[in-house]
Protein backbone atom coordinates (compact mmCIF):
# COMPACT_ATOMS: atom_id res chain seq x y z
CA UNK A 1 0.00 0.00 0.00
CA UNK A 2 1.34 3.43 -0.94
CA UNK A 3 0.36 6.84 0.32
CA UNK A 4 1.35 10.10 -1.24
CA UNK A 5 0.79 13.33 0.63
CA UNK A 6 1.44 16.72 -0.95
CA UNK A 7 1.68 19.67 1.39
CA UNK A 8 1.66 23.16 -0.01
CA UNK A 9 3.27 25.54 2.47
CA UNK A 10 5.98 28.14 2.69
CA UNK A 11 9.34 27.42 4.36
CA UNK A 12 8.29 29.65 7.27
CA UNK A 13 5.09 27.66 7.78
CA UNK A 14 6.98 24.34 7.65
CA UNK A 15 9.56 25.63 10.16
CA UNK A 16 6.81 26.73 12.57
CA UNK A 17 4.99 23.40 12.18
CA UNK A 18 8.12 21.41 13.09
CA UNK A 19 9.04 23.83 15.89
CA UNK A 20 12.33 24.97 14.36
CA UNK A 21 13.70 28.40 15.29
CA UNK A 22 13.66 31.34 12.89
CA UNK A 23 17.33 31.88 11.99
CA UNK A 24 16.78 34.66 9.44
CA UNK A 25 17.74 37.52 11.84
CA UNK A 26 20.87 35.60 12.85
CA UNK A 27 21.84 35.04 9.19
CA UNK A 28 21.29 38.71 8.33
CA UNK A 29 23.40 39.85 11.30
CA UNK A 30 26.18 37.42 10.41
CA UNK A 31 26.20 38.54 6.76
CA UNK A 32 26.41 42.19 7.83
CA UNK A 33 29.42 41.40 10.03
CA UNK A 34 31.15 39.43 7.26
CA UNK A 35 30.48 42.20 4.75
CA UNK A 36 31.84 44.86 7.11
CA UNK A 37 35.00 42.86 7.87
CA UNK A 38 35.62 42.18 4.18
CA UNK A 39 35.28 45.88 3.40
CA UNK A 40 37.73 46.80 6.17
CA UNK A 41 40.27 44.18 5.06
CA UNK A 42 40.06 45.14 1.39
CA UNK A 43 40.73 48.79 2.22
CA UNK A 44 43.86 47.92 4.21
CA UNK A 45 45.19 45.36 1.71
CA UNK A 46 47.97 46.47 -0.58
CA UNK A 47 48.01 45.03 -4.14
CA UNK A 48 51.69 44.05 -3.93
CA UNK A 49 51.13 42.17 -0.67
CA UNK A 50 48.07 40.49 -2.16
CA UNK A 51 50.07 39.24 -5.16
CA UNK A 52 52.90 37.99 -2.93
CA UNK A 53 50.35 36.07 -0.87
CA UNK A 54 48.18 34.59 -3.62
CA UNK A 55 50.49 33.85 -6.55
CA UNK A 56 52.62 31.16 -4.83
CA UNK A 57 49.44 29.48 -3.60
CA UNK A 58 48.08 29.38 -7.15
CA UNK A 59 51.20 27.66 -8.46
CA UNK A 60 51.22 25.23 -5.54
CA UNK A 61 47.58 24.44 -6.28
CA UNK A 62 48.42 23.67 -9.91
CA UNK A 63 51.26 21.37 -8.84
CA UNK A 64 48.85 19.53 -6.54
CA UNK A 65 46.33 19.13 -9.38
CA UNK A 66 49.01 17.64 -11.62
CA UNK A 67 50.22 15.22 -8.96
CA UNK A 68 46.65 14.05 -8.21
CA UNK A 69 46.05 13.59 -11.93
CA UNK A 70 49.13 11.40 -12.31
CA UNK A 71 48.24 9.38 -9.21
CA UNK A 72 44.77 8.64 -10.60
CA UNK A 73 46.17 7.87 -14.03
CA UNK A 74 48.76 5.47 -12.61
CA UNK A 75 46.06 3.65 -10.63
CA UNK A 76 44.14 3.08 -13.86
CA UNK A 77 47.26 1.79 -15.64
CA UNK A 78 49.49 -0.27 -13.32
CA UNK A 79 52.35 -0.19 -15.86
CA UNK A 80 52.85 3.50 -15.05
CA UNK A 81 54.89 3.72 -11.88
CA UNK A 82 54.97 7.50 -11.43
CA UNK A 83 54.49 10.80 -13.18
CA UNK A 84 56.90 11.76 -15.98
CA UNK A 85 58.43 14.43 -13.76
CA UNK A 86 59.28 11.89 -11.05
CA UNK A 87 60.40 8.97 -13.21
CA UNK A 88 63.39 7.07 -11.93
CA UNK A 89 66.09 7.01 -14.52
CA UNK A 90 67.25 3.42 -14.41
CA UNK A 91 70.08 2.34 -16.67
CA UNK A 92 68.90 0.08 -19.44
CA UNK A 93 70.43 -3.33 -19.61
CA UNK A 94 72.37 -4.11 -22.75
CA UNK A 95 70.92 -6.82 -24.96
CA UNK A 96 72.86 -10.05 -24.90
CA UNK A 97 74.75 -10.95 -28.05
CA UNK A 98 73.85 -14.19 -29.75
CA UNK A 99 76.61 -16.50 -30.80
Amino acid sequence: MKFQINIDCTPEEAREFFGLPDVLPLQQDLMEQVSRRLSENIQTMEPELLMKTWVPALFQGWTDVQSHFWEQFSQMNPDMKSSPQKEDKKPRSKPKKRK
